[in-house]
Formats: structure tokens, C-alpha cells, sequence
């Protein structure tokens, strides 16, 4: 059977909100709701909008009001609940469909559902899931082993050596993290090279080591008081990394690329100056590439873009470079790449571990995305791809001078930053896009991010241009 044919089966075959494809839970929570039965407003409203939100008297809110009170409430979530999906669509249980240009916050790079990963991800759960780190299986090795090879191939961090396979990017970072400080103690055995530097919108994770270097009172002050030797800075301020870097200073982390604090480009000269300044103080690099990594740029690595390669002198390289995200489209890994010169002879048996990471299934995965990740094809289409998004946001800026100030970004991870007088409606306008049948996301104050799968269609981008403008319009009409 062909990969369409496979393809093609998961999606619907019938026109939405048609009884005959209810699943068994709309039909167990369609007649169980005790919500009001007064909805004139919503039947107003489903009249105007093609995906309005469930209401209170939907299906949806039935199973989320059921289960709700068994959840530790760490997320604010909109109505609709996913249940399937495939390329860059979801669909919601009361099978709405949506046009998805978040793509999982930057993961499904690949798109949903790909039928080749799904094929792989069945084999291997019926060869050998997980067996421990106790012994070894093919797929950790050859998953470190590609990474290396892609890594140096593509002209990214020259001195990248050895990997360390984790569950995820804050794993990832902790991983960078322990690593910085044990060589900085095997550099100075008296612990005073222990200080960690990281930069103001960052976000690197919410374990308590990256937690610490993601100075962002909201995240922090709960849980405060952080691990202590953390310092910060101000993203491409050069002038400060005299005083803020010094000889006590074992690690400093950078996104090249700033997703979650607003899809802010670091500048070629400050990334240079970040690695001038290490090497003068012995501190170890990092590159947090969780987000921006992995072909989203178009290429392999976001800080081997050319737009970051300084005017003169060499581009900046890390010492360690950590990813996930799109490592697993949706299959939890991460992966912290090390350089053997400054870092992996610091690094001994027993430093770190971990009981899933590694497993077969999940570097089995990886292994088979990250070759594709890596074609040469797919990373020219990112920027065609990316033209085509930077044209309509260019031209949506001068409808609406007064709403967009600014686009940022490379690639596809792209932001549109509100002007002042609309930065509170970020989140009318990614409502107003969800109830249109596209889902997109915030990022640092009143920026909107775009973070669709690389295999997104140039249709599907005018299609969600075209929802965007609208869902802007509704927003302006109603200031």
C-alpha cells in the first residue's frame, strides 16, 4: 500500500459534523452534558465563524469537565481538544479541522502523522522499546554517530565530537549545564569557576538548572530561590560581556535564535563576542538550538546561517549545542552535542545519566528524521517557504501600519511583533485565527509566532495568510 494510501486513510472521508464519523467518546459524552442549554449567542456566532469554539454545552466540554479535576492545572488551554492529525492539519474532537502553523511549538517539522515515521515507530515497538542504558542497543550510536557526521558536513560547530541522547530540550540543557560545570571544576578544583551566564527573554526550560538560566520572573519567582551562580545579561549588548563573563564563569547559554522570548536574531558580532570572550575566560559555550535548530532556518544548524557569519572574521561556534524538539516529531528526545577539545575530556563515566534516554524506539526515530531533516531540498524550500510568509506579513504590515510594527525571524520560525497599542490583543488575534481554522502561537510580549512544519505547502501558507488578515481585521473592527 502506498504511503498516500496510508495517508489518506487517517483522514476523514466525509464532510465535517456528520454523524457516521463520531468516535466512541462523542458519542459516550454527547447526551451526558449538564451545561446550560441557553446558547442563542453561540448558535450566533457558529453562524458567522466557520471553527467556532466548543461551547458549553459541546461534547468536548463534557469530557474536559469530567477529567479537569483529576489534572494538575499547569496549563490555560483553549476549548477545542485534538484528536487527530495529519501533514499540517488537526482535527478536534468534534471534528473541526485547523490549519496548524505551530506545528507542536516547533516539533512536528515533518508534519503529523508522517506514514514513514508511524511505519518505523511499529517496527521498532515490536523489535525492543527500551532495555536501559545498562547495555548496548544499534540506534543511540547511530543516532550520535549521524549528528556528528551531519553536524560537521553542513559547516556547523567545528569541533562537535560526542552527543548525549536525553528525553527532551530542558533535558538537554541540564545536561549542557552539568557538563559546563564539571569541566569548569576540572579547570579550577576550588568550585569558584561554577558562575552560569545567560541573557534577559531567554527560555531555556523549567527544571531547576535551566529554570535558572531562564530569567523571566514569572517562571522563576515561585520557585525561587534559583540554583545560585546564575548571572544575566542583555541579548547582542557586546559592551557588558567584560564585566558579565569573567574567570569564575564556567558556561554561558544563548538561543542564536530567541523563540519563546519573541523570536529575537542574535547579531553575528554579539555571538562572536560571546565566543572571544570564553575563550579568554575558559568558559564553556552553548548554543541552545532546541527551537531554532534543525533545518527550521534552512539550515542544518541555526547559528551556521549565513546571516549570522560577521562582516569579518570567523562565525561563532559553540562548545556545546543542544536540540530536540524536532529530534523526535513528537517522540520525546533531546540530544546535547559536545566538542571533544573543550569539553568531552572533562566528561567521565558516572557524571550524568538517564534511565529512558536513548532508548531504541526513540533514536531509531530520530535517526530516520534527522536524514531527512538534512536534504538539501527541504532546506531550499525553507527559504522559498519563508519568502512567501515574509511577502504576505510585508504586505499585511502596510494594510494594518498601525497593528504590526515589526517581522522577525529566519526561515520558518517567524514573528510579527504588535505595536504598543496592540500588544494586550495577541491573544484576541490567535483566537479570532483558531475560530477561523488556524492555530498559531504567542511569543514574548505581543509577538506572534510561526513555527509551521517544513513541509508545509506554498497553498497552505496563502491559505493561512488569508486567515490571519481576517482574523486581524475582526480584532481592528472591534478596538
Amino acid at each position: 500500500m502506498s504511503a498516500l494510501r496510508v495517508a489518506a486513510r487517517r483522514l476523514p472521508r466525509v464532510p465535517r459534523f456528520v454523524p457516521a464519523i463520531e468516535s466512541p467518546v462523542q458519542r459516550r459524552f454527547a447526551t451526558t452534558s449538564n451545561a446550560p442549554q441557553n446558547v442563542k449567542s453561540q448558535v450566533k456566532k457558529e453562524a458567522t465563524l466557520p471553527n467556532p469554539d466548543p461551547s458549553a454545552d459541546s461534547v468536548t466540554a463534557s469530557f474536559i469537565n469530567e477529567r479537569a479535576p483529576f489534572m494538575v492545572p499547569t496549563y490555560v488551554r483553549p476549548a477545542p481538544m485534538m484528536m487527530k492529525g495529519q501533514g499540517c492539519y488537526l482535527w478536534d474532537m468534534e471534528n473541526r479541522r485547523y490549519l496548524d502553523l505551530t506545528a507542536g511549538i516547533a516539533v512536528n517539522s515533518l508534519g503529523h502523522c508522517d506514514p514513514e515515521i508511524a511505519k518505523i515507530i511499529a517496527e521498532q515497538a515490536e523489535t525492543l522499546i527500551h532495555a536501559s542504558n545498562l547495555y548496548h542497543n544499534p540506534w543511540t550510536g547511530a543516532l550520535s554517530q549521524l549528528l556528528i557526521e551531519l553536524t560537521r558536513k553542513s559547516g556547523a560547530m567545528r569541533d562537535a565530537s560526542q552527543v548525549f541522547i536525553s528525553n527532551s530540550g530542558t533535558e538537554a540543557n541540564e545536561a549542557a549545564i552539568k557538563f559546563a560545570r564539571k569541566t569548569g571544576r576540572t579547570l579550577d578544583p576550588s568550585g569558584d569557576k561554577h558562575e552560569f551566564v545567560s541573557f534577559n527573554n531567554s527560555f531555556h526550560g523549567r527544571t531547576m538548572g535551566a529554570l535558572s538560566a531562564t530569567p523571566n520572573p514569572k517562571y522563576q519567582t515561585p520557585f525561587s530561590p534559583m540554583i545560585p551562580g546564575f548571572k544575566y545579561g542583555d541579548y547582542n549588548q557586546i559592551d557588558q560581556l567584560q564585566t558579565l563573563i569573567t574567570d569564575k564563569t564556567c558556561g554561558v547559554i544563548v538561543e542564536p535564535i530567541q523563540g519563546e522570548g519573541g523570536v529575537n536574531i542574535a547579531t553575528p558580532e554579539f555571538l562572536a563576542a560571546l565566543r572571544k570572550r570564553c575563550d579568554e575566560t575558559g568558559a564553556v559555550l552553548i548554543f541552545d538550538e532546541i527551537q531554532c535548530g534543525l533545518s527550521r532556518t534552512g539550515t542544518f544548524w541555526a547559528h551556521a546561517h549565513p546571516s549570522l557569519a560577521p562582516a569579518s572574521g570567523e562565525a561563532a561556534h559553540p562548545d556545546i549545542l543542544t536540540t530536540a524538539k524536532a529530534l523526535g516529531n513528537g517522540i520525546p528526545i533531546g540530544a546535547t552535542i559536545v566538542s571533544g577539545k573543550t569539553v568531552g575530556q572533562h566528561i567521565k563515566t558516572g557524571d550524568h545519566g538517564t534511565t529512558f534516554g536513548g532508548n531504541p524506539l526513540a533514536c531509531r526515530v530520530a535517526h530516520h528524521i534527522v536524514e531527512r531533516l538534512a536534504e538539501p531540498e527541504l532546506q531550499q524550500s525553507v527559504q522559498t517557504k519563508s519568502d512567501l510568509f515574509v511577502s504576505g506579513f510585508q504586505a499585511m504590515q502596510q494594510k494594518f501600519p498601525g497593528v504590526i510594527s515589526e517581522i522577525r525571524g529566519r526561515g520558518l520560525i517567524l514573528g510579527l511583533q504588535l505595536t504598543p497599542e496592540y500588544t494586550a490583543k495577541a491573544g484576541d488575534i490567535i483566537t479570532a485565527a483558531r475560530e477561523r481554522g488556524m492555530l498559531i502561537i504567542t511569543a514574548g510580549e505581543g509577538c506572534i509566532r510561526f513555527v509551521p512544519a517544513l513541509t508545509i505547502t506554498e497553498d497552505q501558507i496563502q491559505t493561512g495568510l488569508r486567515i490571519l488578515e481576517q482574523a486581524v481585521d475582526s480584532v481592528v473592527a472591534k478596538s
